[in-house]
């Protein structure tokens, strides 16, 4: 390769050669870009275009090409230049009137935005909008509700729910404990059209109210297991006859670590002088308002959209029945839930590990 003739160096400003610098610096984005800063840096050191193109490892023409296109139009001149193709037509004004419009307005005749409402009201087409709002994330169409807790506990008791799912006590069981209170034993009306190729599964909207039943769980946060009974209703009497099942139930070897919420059949006189005769027993309230914090509900959850919310039962007893099932099926293969710790929680496992040690009476 030639290395021509001596070019008089590039004039290079302190401002751009420190952007050209950054450029070069790059590691992995915007490697053409980097590439060109490198070209100008060594055409400012009075190089020879045909020496920079071999160590560049590009064509001499391309070396040319950038330093002219430096020299008539500056840093700008580096970048890469619109592509061929039809021109935009939204600009970025219009995006911005309508992220403006979206987030600080509502339409006369209703309390959110629709993409119909709001391409009529902008000009813009509804495809418009819905690019728009995908690419920045809103939905004017959804609405989720949020309930805080006003307990003055509230994080120090969920620090010690947390510490018992993470790192839970030696020669200990930890049960999370609830009742799912004024189950319905329900039928419907018409029998139901069951699910066919085009058709999903049909059923009627009425239906004929047979009674209820109160199941009273206690999830084993390490197996997966399930201790419950049921019963017709959720009162204090029925909540100590279940808790005499988890004493009956679990080794006497081992200490009991119950979470509760704060419901007030947990916190009657009598249910206070039976764990006061059982030392092995050792309670842990949810904070007020956030009984999501119990894993039972989770499988409360499950349990009702897996056998409850679409079946029909004609007697109290034949919904007990699907109930004593599930339990039965879910005790054959436990799975136990993973309570996934998150950066909006500032534990460390040290201070979880050191929560055994704590009195935590004081949270009851």
């Amino acid at each position: 390769m030639r290395t021509g003739r001596p070019l008089p160096p590039l004039s290079v400003s302190e401002d751009q050669r420190s952007t050209l610098e950054s450029w070069a610096r790059r590691p992995k984005t915007a490697q053409a870009l980097a590439l060109r800063a490198r070209i100008i840096l060594a055409c400012a050191e009075g190089k020879p275009n045909g020496v920079v193109a071999r160590h560049a490892r590009v064509r001499q023409q391309t070396v040319g090409k950038w330093r002219s296109r430096f020299v008539s139009k500056g840093l700008e001149g580096l970048l890469d230049e619109p592509r061929p193709g039809t021109p935009r037509k939204v600009s970025d004004a219009d995006v911005e009137r309508v992220l403006t419009t979206t987030l600080e307005s509502v339409p006369r005749d209703a309390t959110h935005w629709s993409t119909r409402s709001l391409a009529q009201q902008s000009g813009l087409s509804r495809s418009t909008i819905s690019r728009i709002w995908r690419a920045f994330g809103l939905q004017p169409h959804r609405s989720e509700t949020f309930k805080l807790s006003k307990d003055p506990l509230f994080i120090d008791k969920v620090r010690d729910i947390v510490g018992l799912y993470l790192n839970p006590p030696d020669r200990a069981l930890v049960l999370c404990v609830d009742e799912k209170s004024q189950i319905q034993a329900l039928d419907r009306i018409q029998p139901l059209l069951p699910m066919r190729p085009g058709q999903i599964e049909r059923r009627s909207h009425d239906y004929q109210r047979h009674g209820t039943t109160s199941l009273f769980a206690a999830l084993d946060v390490k197996t997966g297991a399930v201790i419950g009974a049921c019963h017709r209703r959720p009162r204090s009497s029925e909540f100590r006859k279940f808790l005499d099942t988890i004493d009956h139930t679990v080794p006497a070897a081992l200490d009991i670590h119950l979470i509760l919420d704060n419901y007030g059949t947990h916190k009657t006189t009598a249910i206070r002088a039976w764990l006061a005769k059982r030392p092995r027993f050792h309670v842990h309230f949810t904070p007020t308002s956030a009984s999501w914090i119990n894993l039972v509900e989770r499988w409360f959850a499950t349990l009702t959209e897996k056998q409850i919310r679409r079946a029909a039962h004609r007697s109290v007893r034949e919904l007990e029945t699907a109930i004593k099932s599930y339990l039965a099926i879910t005790n054959h293969s436990p799975m136990p839930f993973v309570w996934k710790l998150t950066r909006c929680w500032p534990l460390s496992l040290d201070f979880v590990r050191g929560l055994r040690g704590q009195d935590t009476s004081r949270l009851m």
